[in-house]
């Protein structure tokens, strides 16, 4: 569904992204781990087409997005879905209303059909008749998920995760990880996610990526990934200081 070739991305001059390759199978959920300040997000942001790369080539359902601009790739992040860290509510929104912003934004339906729509969203995602709510009387997973309901309600053939269970206890991760592995399944959608918590990510993953030092040094399916012998993935995902993931 995505695949990133040989893509390079500059910060001044600091090297991001140094000739990264992968790809994400469709109708699956990869996700894409590695430490604090390595890219993860950079990457995210390249595959939705809000950060270009400076060398390389990013396919989107077999199009390469890198040359896209204006109304073209507009167009393109029709296909996505995205949840952000924080969820990036509109805190003078109610919850309706912020589920509701990309209906009303980017299709003609009658306000009968989003109210339908919105309720019938927010349902998916445990949140029935919430719709009155303000984000500032929500908690951080109520936030997570009405957050979520905005990224589906466009129904994307891809959703993109930004540690979605940043800030959360342990309970809360559980629900949202439940919410991910059971929005996938329902509507059949691609997911990638980045995330730093370990048991989360064996648990919705069907492939993981490890992102470091601007390379995917280790891909397969999660399964097997426990296996993988690569001395910066093992000191990763064992929570090791001693290993070559450097603390600084």
């Amino acid at each position: 569904m995505i695949r990133l070739s040989n893509v390079t991305k500059y910060f001044k001059d600091q090297c991001v992204l140094d000739s990264l390759s992968l790809q994400i199978q469709k109708g699956k959920t990869t996700v894409i781990i590695g430490k604090s300040g390595g890219g993860k997000s950079v990457l995210l942001k390249h595959m939705i087409g809000l950060i270009k790369p400076d060398e390389g080539e990013i396919l989107v359902d077999g199009m390469n997005i890198v040359p896209l601009e204006g109304k073209e790739i507009n167009e393109l992040r029709k296909k996505f879905g995205m949840l952000f860290q924080n969820a990036a509510l509109f805190d003078s929104m109610n919850v309706g209303e912020n589920v509701a912003f990309p209906l009303r934004e980017h299709t003609r339906l009658k306000e009968s059909e989003i109210k339908e729509k919105v309720a019938r969203t927010l349902k998916l995602v445990g949140l029935p008749g919430s719709q009155e709510k303000l984000p500032s009387q929500l908690s951080g997973g109520m936030r997570k998920r009405v957050g979520l309901a905005r990224a589906i309600i466009m129904d994307p053939e891809i959703i993109l995760y930004d540690e979605p269970t940043t800030g959360l206890d342990p309970i809360m991760t559980d629900v949202i990880d439940n919410l991910i592995i059971d929005t996938q399944k329902k509507l059949g959608v691609t997911c990638v996610v980045i995330s730093h918590d370990i048991d989360a990510t064996f648990k919705v993953a069907h492939n993981l990526a490890m992102l470091h030092d601007g390379k995917i040094i280790a891909f397969g399916e999660a399964r097997a990934m426990r296996e993988c012998k690569d001395p910066a993935f093992q000191q990763f995902i064992e929570g090791r200081a001693e290993g070559p993931i450097k603390l600084v």
